[in-house]
């Protein structure tokens, strides 16, 4: 156990010290701030305040971890030991920088509360961010500066110990729309028909007629060959579905359609599954509720797994709306635009209501890499896009995270804009899993 003396023990000082001692680094911490109990304690400790009891292993601390509410906070990264670090502190500190104060700030996503104008799916961008303004968006920075704090913990206290974390690698999989011609419905189909010609997209309406007519599969059903690839390498996938009601933006496979339900129940046996709350469903609890139970019916099973539709996130009531219905897990934490580290950590860690300053149950899992990114965002070639994922993997494999890609069952089709993608999921997942 290590004991940390601090003036005041806020709910972010409880979260952010939790979260990186008892999470990342695997250490049990215990918080105080009755100076006698520091000075008895005969085992790891240090203060965390803005100045030093006497002697002790110091780190001066930046006001956030003690405010209440959102504050517009000047922020100037600096260089430090190879990565960009902010919230630079006294020289009598044991690290330049307030470490604690920097990762509550990229973890609790506090930029985002901030005013800012969104993107054209009412996101907050990435080029919003600090990290893509700063360039370290495609480093999973906590992991690095956690490392330097074990260090100088450690040239201490040489008996101080981190748990051996392993990288991990997790692929997972978003199904908007399981099929792209078939169980659309007469009308739907017929009217994409008379578009193609419209557009005089005669491959288009040729491979529609002959997928409907069985005489080809249809480009979007690759869930044999994913499932195939899945048991040649032995890695875990998530299956999140899309089950609203038709929308503008959520133009899926109707959930009556007795060959979508048996899709998903067959996956659901070799795989995890969960929700992808639709477009409609961000502003709506009751829209979300029924896609939940739509999935729960189906696979009969309890869904506590989910990711938003677009990574359409709205801070906090997108993650409140999904706590209120039982969801334990969400995917989201990631750009559409850019890859990288959202919230600076590849680590899993819990959601810190800054609204309601208090942590909740619901756990973040941050993605590195979305195959739209690569392709539709940042229009790489292919070799572009493998080396580009090889390098924020190996970042990843450094600092023993966890790298999470997302792709989509037609990415893996080499139908049209997605010719030659099938081998940049091949390489992520020979990569990931080596």
């Amino acid at each position: 156990m290590i004991l940390v003396y601090t003036h005041s023990v806020t709910p972010r000082i409880r979260y952010i010290f939790k979260t990186i001692f008892t999470q990342f680094i695997g250490v049990e911490v215990s918080l105080t701030s009755q100076v006698e109990e520091f000075i008895s304690f005969t085992g790891v400790k240090f203060s965390y305040t803005k100045n030093p009891l006497g002697s002790e292993l110091f780190f001066s601390s930046h006001s956030i971890l003690f405010e209440k509410g959102i504050i517009d906070h000047k922020i100037n990264v600096i260089s430090y030991q190879g990565q960009k670090v902010f919230f630079e502190q006294a020289e009598n500190s044991s690290l330049p920088f307030d470490v604690f104060a920097a990762s509550f700030y990229l973890l609790s996503r506090y930029e985002e509360y901030l005013p800012h104008i969104k993107d054209r799916f009412h996101r907050f961008p990435a080029k919003e961010s600090i990290a893509f303004k700063n360039g370290f968006l495609k480093v999973p920075v906590i992991e690095y500066w956690l490392k330097d704090l074990v260090l100088v913990i450690q040239h201490k206290f040489p008996e101080f110990k981190a748990v051996n974390r392993h990288f991990k690698f997790l692929n997972t999989i978003d199904v908007d729309n399981a099929f792209c011609y078939l169980e659309k419905g007469v009308v739907r189909s017929i009217a994409a028909g008379f578009k193609s010609l419209f557009r005089l997209d005669f491959d288009e309406f040729k491979q529609r007629v002959r997928v409907l007519a069985g005489r080809e599969r249809d480009p979007y059903d690759t869930f044999d060959y994913l499932l195939n690839l899945q048991k040649k390498y032995g890695f875990k996938s998530i299956y999140f579905f899309l089950l609203a009601d038709y929308g503008y933006n959520d133009k899926n496979i109707p959930v009556s359609s007795k060959k979508f339900q048996i899709l998903i129940k067959s996956l659901a046996d070799y795989v995890q599954v969960g929700i992808h709350p639709s477009w409609g469903s961000n502003t709506s609890s009751a829209k979300l509720s029924k896609e939940i139970q739509r999935l729960e019916a189906i696979t009969n099973r309890e869904i506590t797994r989910s990711r938003q539709h677009f990574l359409k996130l709205d801070l906090p009531s997108t993650y409140r709306r999904l706590i209120d219905l039982g969801i334990k897990e969400d995917y989201t934490m990631g750009y559409a635009s850019q890859v990288g580290f959202r919230a600076g950590t590849s680590l899993p860690f819990y959601f810190y209501d800054l609204d309601m300053e208090v942590q909740t149950q619901l756990m973040l899992h941050p993605f590195a890499v979305m195959d739209g990114t690569l392709n539709e965002y940042m229009e790489l070639p292919v070799d572009d896009a493998q080396y580009l994922i090889k390098e924020i993997m190996d970042r990843v494999r450094e600092v023993n995270g966890t790298f999470i890609s997302l792709w989509h069952n037609e990415t893996v089709s080499d139908n049209r804009h997605w010719q030659n993608w099938k081998q940049v999921f091949e390489y992520t997942i020979k990569e990931g899993t080596k």
